[in-house]
């Protein structure tokens, strides 16, 4: 019951999120359907392109590919002034999406049997994968590379799982660490926490 709640969440969320960019940057029907699909499935693509495992089972989402349509098709009809407020408050789905598809993306390399490294970049691969693709795909920066901090909390998320500290048979351990990187990914953008960058254009 614990991961169909997460993977509703995570789902709804970051087809919320792929759908208010693509309606940002005026795409049409099609395109708005096609980016708000890619964020929430095209994560766990790249993960298990990345980790050797037959990509056919993110087909396998049944109900899933459902929750992503209906989420699409509410926000491609809110009204315009809607829209452009929600694009302002993206980061909020965003960062749902970003929890929990880190989570499920550790909870998918331990069921597989991989070690820590596996787990924790299975965590990073489907936290930020679809958040990558919406981004490439709307012709914008990815977040991941040049904003605030990130993939860290993915990667925080799969190093606590994969070393015991998290059990994720327990469903409040794992509703505490999906709250946890939530909170660290709102905050690290409203008070601008970065990682250290090279500025080649301030001597």
């Amino acid at each position: 019951m614990t991961w169909e709640i997460l993977n509703i969440l995570a789902v709804s969320a970051f087809a919320f999120s792929g759908a208010i960019v693509a309606l940002n940057e005026r795409y049409d029907i099609f395109g708005t359907f096609i980016l708000g699909i890619a964020t929430p499935f095209a994560g766990g693509i790249i993960r298990n392109i990345a980790l050797d495992v037959p990509v056919v089972h993110v087909w396998e989402q049944g109900y899933l590919f459902y929750v992503a349509l209906a989420t699409i098709a509410i926000v491609y009809f809110f009204p315009k002034t809607w829209v452009m407020t929600w694009d302002r408050w993206n980061i909020y789905p965003d960062a749902i999406g970003l929890s929990a598809f880190a989570l499920q993306g550790a909870s998918f390399a331990i069921a597989n049997g991989f070690p820590l490294g596996g787990i924790i970049f299975a965590a990073i691969l489907t936290g930020v994968g679809g958040g990558v693709t919406r981004d490439v795909l709307a012709q914008r920066r990815p977040m991941v590379m040049h904003q605030e901090i990130y993939a860290v909390w993915a990667l925080m998320a799969g190093l606590l799982i994969g070393v015991g500290w998290i059990d994720i048979e327990s469903a409040w351990q794992t509703y505490m660490i999906f709250l946890l990187v939530i909170i660290c990914r709102v905050a690290s953008f409203h008070l601008g926490w970065h990682l250290r960058f090279r500025d080649l254009y301030r001597l």
